[in-house]
């Protein structure tokens, strides 16, 4: 073991560097004098001039012409929508009210009560017959005539007992539940829709009742218009066209509003249903719907801007703590993210460089923004124009929340529209229900109806529904029994397929500029050969009158798509309750197979 080195003069030795390994150690340690940091956190500057120094050094003596906002006065031009037009053509142009959601108007439909023939929604018939009797309860006193007049009116507007030996009722009477039910309220309840019809017709209440005193003939025509405002009020329909386009699966519609400098038209060309907003709306550079019409003056308002204050902003006093929900400076961007580097640098550089301005505008107006007047701290006003005017087609301009123009336009349109919308829908079962896949295999477009309306108002599963039909018309028709000997196989034309699939199929249309639409076919019943006709509204466009029916192919997605039926609830502003039917597109599932083959061999003995 190596023996240390004594060192007697140590001095000496150091100032000699007699020995340079020698070193020297002492431990730095902070020894307060007192248990106060007043001092320390007060931050006090020993040389005021130094930091002035550093500060011309770094550039931040140099001043800008960039004073703080006072006050602001704001100058806006709004205009009310007050004109609706369903569809982009001729249709005829309603006043828009202003007592329900725009999205009743924009998507309302017409309740069937009949598909052709064929009577349907025995529920609201059975509502409106029961609605009427209870008006007759609280205005006839005399029990006597009141049971007279029950029983009249039940002879005169009768719910019919459907017939199983007539193919024509076999929708009434191939599912149990539908045919007890008809068999219960048959003769014994009124078909209310057929006197709310007679008396939408210009009919009274009163024809062909007998009444042997003549007291209650006024009365029954008072209670039969309160009885029509009464139904009228209860699910809102259109009165003329529908907004709904078929060939397009979309609704589409106008609504037009009026300012000083003319009338704007605002059109949703593609709304697909559900919640509707702004940017479903495009400006149509067309012109007015019937006319120019003078809108309201300009407003002016003085307001107080505040600095922009978000979640873990950066603050610029010391000694205050950000808030650390958020954390900006743990955003990781890609180099290439340039809305996210956008974002970061306004986060945590120009943060307190923005100040909002409370603009209040009431719900269902078009809003312009001509410009601000802003008072800063030195006195200055300066007036400041909206960004993102000038050139329409100016790439490189700045908006948001703005409208789009169908067509090119010269001037960039910066005005907000702020739409007369529910904060809140609430949407009922799916009434109907439609697929539209496309089968390669077979060339075709399916429009399977998953789901279809009874005709008591209920919906089931349109397989079952088809199931049932077919197999009452089997007992109405039974197929016939082969006489010959029955060989292992037998030549099929074409496989069977399920009746709640409607074929469309590719075609084209002399005269169209389209090379290619879908149009709607039929394929023959299992039972007798006869073609199966949709049961559902959205498929049944155009039927009963004998039109044929076309779908734009493009609408019709690689994935398909799907359109759905149900009714609508909404409260109003005003604290009433709107009510309509309306249909609704949405994305679909994939692609499918039908299975639907021409020219086979089939087994006719089982396995």
């Amino acid at each position: 073991m190596t023996e240390s080195t004594r060192i007697d003069d140590l001095p000496a030795a150091l100032a000699d560097r007699q020995f340079p390994t020698v070193g020297v150690w002492n431990r730095l340690e902070g020894r307060p004098r007192t248990i106060g940091f007043d001092r320390a956190l007060s931050a006090e500057v020993r040389d005021p001039l130094w930091l002035l120094t550093r500060q011309w050094q770094m550039g931040e003596l140099l001043g800008q012409d960039a004073g703080s906002p006072v006050t602001v006065t704001y100058s806006i031009g709004t205009s009310t929508p007050s004109r609706f037009r369903p569809g982009v053509g001729q249709e005829p142009i309603e006043d828009l009210p202003s007592d329900r959601p725009l999205e009743t108007l924009a998507t309302r439909r017409r309740v069937p009560f009949a598909f052709g023939a064929e009577s349907i929604a025995f529920d609201l018939r059975l509502i409106i017959g029961r609605r009427w009797f209870k008006l007759l309860e609280r205005s006839i006193g005399d029990l006597n005539s009141l049971e007279l007049f029950r029983t009249q009116y039940v002879q005169l507007y009768p719910i019919a007992l459907p017939d199983p030996s007539n193919d024509a009722d076999t929708q009434q009477v191939a599912d149990p539940e539908v045919w007890a039910t008809l068999q219960a309220v048959a003769g014994r309840r009124m078909d209310g829709y057929l006197l709310y019809q007679h008396l939408l017709g210009g009919g009274h209440a009163s024809d062909n009742i007998v009444d042997q005193l003549m007291l209650y003939s006024g009365l029954l025509d008072h209670l039969g218009t309160r009885l029509v405002s009464w139904f009228d009020g209860l699910i809102d329909q259109p009165a003329a066209e529908a907004a709904w386009d078929a060939r397009r699966l979309e609704h589409r519609f106008s609504v037009a509003a009026a300012d000083p400098t003319g009338e704007t038209v605002l059109t949703a060309p593609e709304f697909p249903g559900g919640e509707l907003d702004w940017h479903a709306f495009s400006i149509d550079p067309s012109g007015p719907l019937d006319g120019t019409a003078s809108g309201p003056p300009p407003v002016n308002r003085t307001a107080f801007p505040a600095p922009v204050r978000f979640t873990g902003m950066p603050l610029s006093r010391w000694w205050a703590i950000e808030d650390g929900q958020t954390n900006f400076a743990d955003v990781q961007p890609d180099s290439a993210d340039l809305a996210r580097l956008i974002f970061l640098e306004f986060a945590l550089v120009y943060s307190n460089n923005w100040f909002q301005l409370p603009c209040d505008v009431p719900a269902g107006v078009l809003v312009r923004m001509r410009g601000l007047a802003v008072t800063d701290v030195f006195g200055q006003r300066l007036w400041i124009t909206p960004a993102g005017a000038g050139a329409d087609e100016d790439w490189q301009r700045w908006s948001m929340f703005t409208l789009g123009t169908r067509d090119a336009a010269p001037i960039a349109d910066t005005r907000l529209f702020v739409p007369t919308t529910a904060p809140s829908i609430a949407t009922g079962p799916g009434l109907e229900e439609v697929s539209l896949i496309r089968d390669e295999n077979a060339n075709l477009v399916w429009g399977v109806e998953r789901t279809v309306r009874v005709p008591t108002g209920e919906s089931r599963r349109g397989s079952e529904v088809s199931a049932e039909v077919v197999a009452q018309r089997q007992r109405l028709f039974p197929p016939q029994q082969p006489t010959d000997p029955t060989a292992a196989a037998a030549y099929a034309v074409m496989s069977t397929i399920p009746e709640n699939w409607i074929p469309f199929i590719p075609v084209h249309v002399p005269g169209d500029t389209r090379s290619v639409q879908l149009q709607r076919a039929t394929l023959p019943s299992v039972v007798d050969g006869q073609p199966v006709h949709p049961r559902t509204s959205l498929l049944r466009e155009g039927l009963d009158n004998g039109a044929r029916y076309f779908i734009n192919e493009e609408e019709v997605t690689q994935t398909g798509t799907t359109l759905r039926v149900a009714y609508n609830r909404a409260r109003c502003r005003q604290g009433s309750v709107a009510v309509w039917l309306s249909a609704a597109r949405g994305i679909g599932r994939c692609s499918g197979s039908s299975g639907l083959r021409f020219d086979f061999l089939a087994d006719t003995q089982p396995s």
